[in-house]
């Protein structure tokens, strides 16, 4: 799909001869011509018998050139900023710090002959690329110009984005993809494709090496939607970006059902139920500015520490309300949020996919000044059970947090694995086996907190110390079993519940006799398997001890060349 595209070249008449001003001209003869290029006016001189002009008329013409080729044509930005979308310059200067912006190949142009392309050649080619700062700390950027072949991807637009995917990960920086594409140019057919291969590529060779952002501003459709697919993380903005393989026509005609835009690939559909979106917004500016604050929270690359901040005093800071936030009956509801919001440096927390897989939370933080990966059950969503997307979503979280040396705290309350014919079905055992995986192969520092229940592979799963924790802290109100009470003593005294003449009450006593010997307090810190009983009020202190007590922490992996990740 090309998208809207720019006024074809025509030929030169007389119109287009301009004379020279006085200041310009240097002999007779000479002609100032402007040559029609879509994108920009094209200065170019043609001496009739005078030698080439000096400096000052060359240096003016780049200017001038250089002026064009920024402001772009009018009527396209027209129409873009009526779709409600800022230019792909605009967005670029709301994402960098002022003025830090330094552009690489803007007056690149494609080569492509036939289809009328060859009198249709804009400069930048659709894609505006280079590399500036954010908070002072330097990342690359490629911003796709739907003013200009409807940012459709050809050859040497493609080149660009691969230079700077390959400038990125030589300087070990962050690169960040704002996206507004209508797809590949089809007028340059299978030249389009190897770009996009080439940069799908480059970004596998990138993941784990530096981080990955990409925000879909635009339509993001065909086999461009593989590339946010790859990156770590993928912005949407509601009502005008897209991402689908297929559009609604193809579906239309495939399938016989008839779907909108939004409805196939809109943000809330990413956002909500297929996971692809890692965060949706309203609007350009707070997308860009949430993209700002991400990077703040992420090193540069993975030989680098997260960018810490000073000291809070969370080492001795005494937060009683936990103690309220979390109720002792361990079926009792609660938002695992507020836990978050009290653990974290001043209340605030970057969470991920919220809309999706919303039982289990996963988020950016600080503790202490200490960038931390928070892992935790959401009791108030299906009772905060593991199922297939939640395992998923947290497998991913926690493989990202150790790619980036990012320390990983882990909340638990667990009732276990959803059960049902449909979970089984869908492979919750693979879904659940990617969660275990990448807790098991995660070597940075690994702290975990059961706050009530902790019930059978769910516990196994969700860091315990059979699979590696370092430390593993609990509350009273811990417990730890293979099952709940009622359940145990359901499937241990079947029998003799049915001979009973008062199934009620035996059941109740047995429950009780079941909690004070298996779910009491202590009885896995007496085997080992917890390191310290630990007050409410005490949990983000004694997280924030043993972070410092884990920080040197050096555990490299196993000889291998990789792992088989159960994806």
């Amino acid at each position: 799909m090309s998208g809207p595209s720019d006024a074809s070249a025509q030929p030169l008449d007389d119109a287009d001869v301009v004379p020279l001003t006085d200041g310009e001209r240097r002999g007779t003869g000479h002609h100032r011509r402007s040559v029609p290029t879509g994108d920009a006016q094209v200065i170019s001189l043609h001496p009739a018998t005078e030698p080439e002009p000096g400096m000052p008329l060359l240096r003016k013409r780049r200017d001038e050139l250089a002026a064009h080729v920024a402001e772009g044509r009018m009527d396209a930005v027209r129409r873009q900023h009526s779709l409600g979308k800022f230019t792909a310059r605009e967005r670029l200067a709301l994402l960098l710090d002022d003025d830090s912006f330094t552009e690489i190949e803007p007056y690149r142009r494609h080569q492509a002959r036939g289809l009328g392309l060859e009198d249709n050649r804009p400069y930048t080619d659709g894609v505006v690329a280079g590399s500036g700062t954010i908070d002072g700390r330097r990342v690359f950027v490629y911003a796709q110009d739907f003013t200009v072949f409807g940012g459709s991807l050809g050859e040497a637009h493609a080149a660009k984005i691969h230079k700077v995917l390959d400038l990125a990960v030589a300087t070990g920086s962050p690169v960040i993809a704002l996206n507004d594409s209508g797809g590949a140019r089809i007028q340059e057919g299978v030249m389009a494709l190897n770009g996009y291969g080439g940069i799908f590529r480059r970004q596998v060779e990138a993941s784990g090496v530096i981080p990955q952002i990409s925000v879909i501003l635009g339509p993001c459709a065909g086999g461009a939607a593989y590339s946010p697919a790859l990156a770590d993380f993928t912005f949407m903005v509601r009502d005008t970006g897209w991402m689908f393989l297929t559009g609604p026509d193809v579906v239309e005609a495939v399938t016989g059902r008839r779907v909108s835009h939004d409805e196939l690939g809109g943000a809330d559909t990413h956002g909500r139920h297929s996971g692809v979106a890692t965060v949706v917004h309203d609007d350009e500016e707070s997308c860009l500015a949430d993209v700002r604050y991400l990077v703040s929270l992420l090193p540069r690359n993975y030989l680098e520490q997260p960018p810490a901040t000073r000291e809070t005093g969370a080492t001795a800071d005494w937060r009683p309300r936990l103690a309220e936030l979390v109720p002792a009956e361990p079926n009792r509801p609660y938002d695992m949020r507020d836990v978050f919001t009290e653990i974290a440096d001043d209340g605030e927390f970057f969470a991920l996919h919220e809309a999706w897989a919303p039982n289990v939370l996963c988020a950016l933080a600080r503790i202490d000044g200490r960038v931390v990966g928070l892992v935790g059950n959401q009791p108030c969503v299906l009772a905060g059970v593991l199922d297939g997307p939640a395992s998923q979503k947290a497998a991913r979280f926690v493989r990202f947090c150790d790619a980036f040396g990012i320390p990983l705290v882990t909340l638990v309350d667990v009732p276990g694995f959803l059960p049902g014919v449909d979970e089984e079905r869908s492979g919750i055992i693979r879904q659940g086996a990617q969660l275990l995986h990448a807790y098991c192969e995660a070597t940075v520092p690994r702290i975990q907190v059961i706050l009530r229940k902790a019930y059978g592979g769910a516990y196994i799963v969700m860091d315990s110390r059979s699979i590696g924790c370092d430390l593993s802290l609990a509350w009273p109100t811990n417990q730890i079993a293979v099952m709940g009470a009622e359940g145990a003593v359901n499937v241990l005294f079947r029998r003799e519940l049915a001979a009973a003449p008062d199934p009620a009450a035996l059941r109740a006593r047995l429950v009780a006799e079941y909690v004070a010997e298996y779910l009491n307090p202590q009885y896995a810190a007496e085997r080992g398997l917890v390191d310290d009983v630990i007050d409410p009020a005490d949990t983000r202190a004694a997280i924030a001890r043993g972070l410092a007590m884990l920080q040197d922490k050096r555990k490299p992996g196993p000889q291998r060349k990789h792992g088989n990740h159960p994806v």
